[in-house]
């Protein structure tokens, strides 16, 4: 397995490889950059087919949180595990215990939260062995509801948010009733997201691999069911993909019919080039680490404390952010993945510049 000549590999500041045969556990932990601060991101758990599959998306989601963290302007770099197996079958609280030992054996670089196939229980087992995770504590949410620390809310009312503003830049509404979206991924995120719709007036469709989540949004929702092949490929206003990245690809991007693409899911671009492809189609692209941003703007604020109005309002902010992308790109003719990822280097770069982030921001962080 090569790592370093790894075309996803990206100046990682650590990468550490994980097993504990006792319980079956396999896991890869990516560090991109910590110039912002210690580096926050998901576990993961997915039953990858390869340890390659696995290494390039730990790879690719962890520079993306460096964007990510740093688009948002928090004071956090980029970082994410994934643990090899299927959620529903092989996670055990043994191994979520040894993964919790891993990760107080980085001493605090890393800090883990929720991802896809984790939950805020999970993360807690994990706590019992380390200090370095997050999104687990009970407190008031951004929405003034109960939260147990699940980072899903705020992410999906952030994506609702991103979505609106790309709609309002391309197809020139804001009222979003009777749009239509298609939403690929039904979990945690995409079930929110898609009540945010249904209650702004939008018709729903919807898949996931997982039947019981495309019956729940057909009955609690009243979406319309689709297939895997299809759902991308709808006579929709929106595409929505909440699930696995690199769906935007060579095959996908000229069957599209949409005119927007604002999902929750990361890197969904296959391939750079692709933000171009989408651009020369006429597809408007809400770069996916720019729209996603709500569930780590939540965690951060979980760590340093903030009242939940404060965190409401930068959640609230992605929509600005991705006008201000969307303009750029009109303007220069260049296309908005591009502008983002510009957007986001000048903020991360400008801290690598005066050296890594000063103790006592990462303590008051980490």
């Amino acid at each position: 397995m090569n790592v370093f000549s790894h075309p996803e590999f990206d100046n990682h500041e650590h990468l550490s490889f994980f097993c504990d045969p006792e319980t079956g556990l396999k896991a890869i932990v990516a560090i991109h950059n910590t110039s912002r601060g210690p580096a926050l991101g998901g576990c993961r758990m997915f039953p990858y087919t390869t340890d390659e599959q696995a290494l390039r998306d730990v790879l690719r989601l962890s520079k993306g949180m460096t964007y990510k963290s740093a688009l948002a302007n928090l004071d956090l770099g980029g970082g994410k595990s994934v643990i090899i197996g299927d959620p529903r079958k092989e996670k055990s609280e043994a191994l979520l215990e040894a993964m919790g030992k891993h990760l107080e054996g980085l001493g605090g670089q890393y800090i883990a939260a929720e991802d896809s196939g984790t939950s805020v229980p999970d993360l807690k087992v994990m706590g019992r062995h380390t200090q370095h995770v997050a999104g687990i504590a009970e407190r008031i949410g951004f929405d003034g509801q109960p939260s147990n620390g699940d980072p899903s809310p705020a992410t999906a009312y952030g994506t609702f948010i991103g979505l609106k503003a790309a709609v309002r830049h391309k197809l020139g509404r804001d009222d979003l009733s009777g749009l239509k979206v298609a939403i690929q991924g039904i979990g945690n995120v995409g079930f929110r997201l898609a009540r945010h719709l249904k209650e702004a007036g939008a018709q729903l469709w919807v898949y996931d691999i997982f039947a019981e989540n495309m019956q729940r949004a057909v009955d609690e929702l009243g979406a319309k069911p689709a297939s895997a092949e299809d759902i991308l490929y709808l006579p929709v206003d929106v595409v929505a993909p909440c699930a696995m990245g690199a769906v935007l690809n060579d095959d996908s991007i000229p069957q599209l019919k949409a005119k927007v693409v604002a999902g929750a899911a990361n890197n969904l671009l296959e391939r750079a080039d692709h933000d171009q492809a989408l651009k020369d189609r006429g597809i408007l692209y809400a770069p996916d680490f720019a729209i996603n941003a709500g569930g780590i703007i939540d965690v951060f604020y979980e760590r340093t404390g903030a009242t939940p109005e404060t965190v409401r309002a930068h959640v609230d902010a992605i929509g600005d952010t991705l006008t201000e992308i969307f303009t750029r790109s009109d303007r220069s003719g260049r296309p908005t993945g591009a502008i983002a990822n510009e957007l986001a280097e000048e903020r991360f770069r400008k801290h690598e510049a005066r050296g890594n982030a000063n103790p006592e921001r990462l303590a008051r962080v980490g």
